[in-house]
């Protein structure tokens, strides 16, 4: 089974956290991708954004379902999460829609874990780190080419 060092593209657009939306959506555009890690000065992994982090930002606001119990309104849903979804959509810079809370492997992953991470997270893009260092990116056509290889 190849390892994450044997299928990962290791020439990866990253862009910084201080970039702006707009400049992210131009990015994406250019260099026709749907999503980039996120890294700081040191080429440390900060984050990782995504096509969907960009489109939240022009979704509807879902107001909470209230629950009336006597004379008090209860949101069924917690306050965090609207406070959060209001935050990406006023948000201007990729720092503020990023995801932080990054799913990465080692150079030494295995090709079978990495996919199963993928599947089970559902995630489209997984970086490759050592230590805190970015070294490379798996997305899905990076696993759909080597399953396809002949296996010796």
């Amino acid at each position: 089974m190849p390892l994450a060092r044997e299928i990962m593209k290791q020439d990866v657009i990253t862009v910084s956290p201080e970039i702006t939306v707009e400049e992210l959506g131009r990015i994406f555009i250019e260099k026709n991708i749907g999503g980039a890690p996120v890294t700081d000065r040191e080429g440390n992994l900060y984050g990782i954004v995504t096509e969907n982090d960009l489109i939240s930002q022009d979704k509807r606001l879902h107001i909470p379902t209230l629950l009336r119990l006597f004379d008090a309104y209860i949101a069924l849903e917690p306050p965090s999460r609207i406070e959060k979804e209001l935050k990406k959509m006023s948000a201007r810079t990729v720092a503020e829609i990023c995801t932080r809370d990054v799913i990465a492997v080692r150079e030494d992953t295995p090709m079978e874990d990495v996919a199963t991470v993928m599947a089970e997270k559902r995630i489209n893009l997984v970086p490759v780190t050592r230590g805190k260092k970015l070294v490379g990116i798996i997305g899905r056509h990076e696993i759909i080419r080597a399953a396809m290889k002949p296996q010796p």
